[in-house]
Formats: C-alpha cells, sequence, structure tokens
C-alpha cells in the first residue's frame, strides 16, 4: 500500500488546485476551523485511490472528502461509500443533506471522515455550480456571461458536454477589474459566501474539524 506524503492530523482531501483555492479561502475569510491542511489530489480517480492511505496514516484524527456530483450523484456516492465500506466505514445509503459525518472510533485508530458531494449533495453539478450560487443577486455581468456562452454556435464550443457552467463561472471572473481564480474571488468579496449552500458548507466543515 503506499503512503500518504501528508501526515497532518486533519486533512480535507479534494479533486484538483481549484477546489483547493476555493476551500481554502473560505475557510480563510469565515474562520470555519482550526489549522487543517487541504490536499489536491489531481483527479477524482487518484483521490478514490488515496482514501485508504489517507484514512490509515497514524495519529490521523479527521479526514474530509470533497468530490463532485457531476452527472449522476447517486453513482458517484456509491463508488465513494464503496471506497470506504472495506475500512469499516459505514456511510449512509444517501448523502446528508448538510454534509456527512461518520464518527470514527480512536480505540481503533479510525478517524472521522466527513464527505460533501459538490455542489450540494443532492444536485447534478461540480464546484463551478457551487461558486455560481455565490454570485450575488443583481450582478450585472452575470446574465451577459450566461447569454454569451448561450450564444456559442455548437460547432465552435470547446468545452465538453455538461460543461456549460464552468464555461459561464470562467466567463465571468475573466470580466472581474483583476481577473482572478474562482478562489480569489471570495477572499476579494467578489463572491458571497452569505448564501445557504455556503453556509451549510462552512457549518459541515465546523463539525468536521472543530
Amino acid at each position: 500500500m503506499a503512503v500518504a506524503e501528508d501526515t497532518a492530523p486533519r486533512v480535507l482531501l479534494v479533486e484538483g488546485p481549484d477546489d483547493k483555492h476555493v476551500v481554502m479561502h473560505i475557510r480563510q475569510r469565515s474562520g470555519a476551523t482550526p489549522q487543517i491542511d487541504v490536499l489536491d489530489k489531481h483527479g477524482i480517480d487518484s483521490l478514490l485511490g488515496s482514501v485508504e492511505e489517507e484514512i490509515d496514516v497514524e495519529d490521523r484524527t479527521v479526514v474530509g472528502i470533497v468530490v463532485d456530483a457531476n452527472g449522476n450523484p447517486a453513482d458517484r456516492w456509491r463508488t465513494v461509500r464503496g471506497r470506504l465500506a472495506p475500512l469499516g466505514l459505514d456511510a449512509p445509503a444517501d448523502p446528508d443533506p448538510a454534509g456527512t459525518i461518520i464518527e470514527g472510533d480512536p480505540d481503533e485508530g479510525r478517524p472521522r471522515v466527513g464527505l460533501w458531494l459538490m455542489p450540494d449533495n443532492s444536485s447534478t453539478g461540480e464546484l463551478e455550480d457551487f461558486v455560481a450560487a455565490m454570485i450575488p443577486d443583481g450582478d450585472p455581468v452575470w446574465p451577459r456571461s450566461t447569454a454569451y456562452v448561450a450564444g456559442i454556435p455548437e460547432e465552435h464550443r470547446k468545452f465538453e458536454e455538461g460543461k456549460t457552467r464552468r464555461a459561464e463561472v470562467h466567463s465571468w471572473l475573466a470580466v472581474r477589474r483583476e481577473p482572478r481564480r474562482m478562489g480569489a474571488a471570495i477572499g476579494t468579496r467578489d463572491l458571497d459566501i452569505d448564501i445557504p449552500v455556503c453556509r451549510t458548507f462552512i457549518d459541515w466543515l465546523r463539525r468536521l474539524f472543530g
């Protein structure tokens, strides 16, 4: 079995650099948790393949896992549950809308494990759907960004089918005063963290890592 490179007691596993950036900025702006290490696993396959080694790290107390639902939340949930079951971690049949937490067993050296399915534990979608919800109501650029993407002829679209929201969000980011990644737009308050799905995510982080 591979050995985890990071031996911090509290870690959050995410699929890529954008996920890491967003989570770190939400945590910094909200004061959501004590110090945690957010680990970019470079893709869903690598993340899922690392679950056992991350949970087995000596003296590890908490492991959080954030993955995109993409087009099939139920299928993604079954996949994650399947990675946890052989480790004696019994995830519920369906995600908790407030973010799933499986209590650990310190006597067995088993950490607490938290699961969040982007964007909201029930919908199809991914990180960009979560971020789009943070665009303030009445933002004058957002409707123009969605209209711009909608107006691109099918034969000229370079983004994959099902990735329209991603294109819309990055079009919106491109015309900020200083175009930045999604996480930085949280830090500059271009994105609003005081919305239901983000408040729920922050509460999940606090319950998991607090």
